[in-house]
């Protein structure tokens, strides 16, 4: 109960990327008349934002304070709902309406860093670090979560109440975050040591190599699947996506204390291999109940990959540099499902909608291997004093 009340701030930051992401592509092609191509990337450029953001957030944890922090991202969030709401009373204007929203896009990627980095610290700080795995399987829940529940519902507003409305909604989300934020009392700033940005990237650049090459499964799910199913006329790919996320939100219920119980690596090896077992069953499906078990199977390998590395890469910092330690963490996520794209792309324009899981499936041996190799080298290190 500790997590839950800081958590929800993240699931309302995710909620008002959710409820526009679905339908913000068709404003730009088919109401302002521009091409798919230039669609795609107005709204992707939300993520350039946010992983240009992610040292900033982290040191404005450290600096600031999370509950500052996580403040200082939902107005980020409630400003990106009223340039959103501008844009589209500018329809008429289309070149004035795209640049507006390009800029609601901009400034709601700086808000999800800052809001996102500051409410898993702000957690950690209610909470203790020895529950660090908990805290972010818990803000992961309320990522995925909000992301499953905002893109219907933006939906259903823009069929009922028009693309106006968005920017309303988004606003008051945040407005409603800001509010709840002043009634939960902030965590006490952790003072000491300071490592730079740059020496804290260099620390955590194994674990984050492990998260980008495990995150690749869940890229080209999210991104082929439904190009998959189409490609051997089969029906129900929704099904499969949300098989994935059923198992990767439950997985993370039932089975986050076992990072604690047994220890971010060997965690994380077991995930990776359950994932690159669920990407080869997708592969080799030849028949859709197969494919959605593979989906399931991928879901529930990758659900402990970030909390599982992400608590080994934290504890390499001092813990005045957490925040620090966690945003250069989370910047492997966002470079490897930005890369995954257009790589996976290529690969299935070469050999075939298939050939992306096995692609897939590469990238989480090879994440098994460098866990492992981390391992070793963490139980050498730890064993060392006691050697001497």
């Amino acid at each position: 109960m500790q997590i839950i009340p800081v958590v929800f701030f993240t699931f309302l930051c995710y909620l008002t990327i959710g409820i526009p992401l679905a339908v913000l592509p068709g404003y730009v092609h088919g109401d302002l008349g521009y091409s798919a191509v230039l669609a795609g990337a107005a709204i992707s450029v939300q993520y350039l934002a946010t992983l240009a953001s992610r040292p900033l957030a982290g040191r404005s944890a450290d600096t600031l304070g999370p509950k500052r922090t996580v403040s200082i991202g939902l107005l980020g969030c409630g400003a990106s709902g009223l340039l959103l709401l501008v844009a589209v009373l500018c329809g008429r204007w289309p070149v004035l309406s795209l640049a507006l929203l390009v800029c609601s896009r901009l400034v709601l990627g700086f808000g999800e860093s800052l809001c996102g980095t500051g409410a898993i610290l702000w957690g950690i700080g209610r909470v203790g670090t020895s529950n660090n795995a908990r805290v972010i399987s818990w803000n992961g829940i309320a990522t995925y979560g909000a992301l499953a529940i905002g893109a219907p519902l933006g939906v259903a507003i823009v069929h009922t109440l028009g693309f106006a409305a968005l920017g309303i909604l988004v606003t008051l989300l945040a407005a409603l975050g800001l509010y709840l934020a002043r009634l939960i009392a902030p965590v006490p700033l952790v003072h000491g040591e300071r490592m730079s940005y740059r020496s804290v990237f260099t620390r955590v650049l194994p674990h984050g190599i492990g998260l980008a090459l495990g995150s690749a499964g869940f890229g080209s799910i999210a991104t082929f699947i439904t190009l998959f199913y189409a490609a051997k006329n089969w029906p129900n790919a929704a099904l499969s996506l949300t098989v994935f996320g059923t198992l990767f939100i439950g997985a993370r219920l039932l089975f986050a204390n076992t990072i604690k119980t047994y220890g971010g690596f060997r965690v994380a090896i077991a995930s990776f291999s359950f994932e690159c077992a669920g990407l080869l069953m997708l592969w080799l499906a030849p028949e859709p109940h197969l494919a959605l078990a593979g989906a399931a199977l991928t879901g529930f390998g990758f659900a402990l990959v970030f909390p599982a590395l992400g608590v080994e890469a934290v504890g390499l910092v001092p813990p005045a540099s957490r925040g620090a330690a966690l945003s250069a963490y989370s910047v492997f996520l966002d470079l490897s499902l930005g890369i995954t794209g257009p790589l996976a792309g290529y690969i299935a324009g070469e050999f075939g909608y298939g050939s992306v899981f096995l692609f897939a499936a590469i990238a989480a041996a090879a994440a098994v291997a460098l866990s492992t190799v981390l391992h070793l080298r963490n139980a050498k290190v730890t064993n060392l004093p006691a050697a001497l």
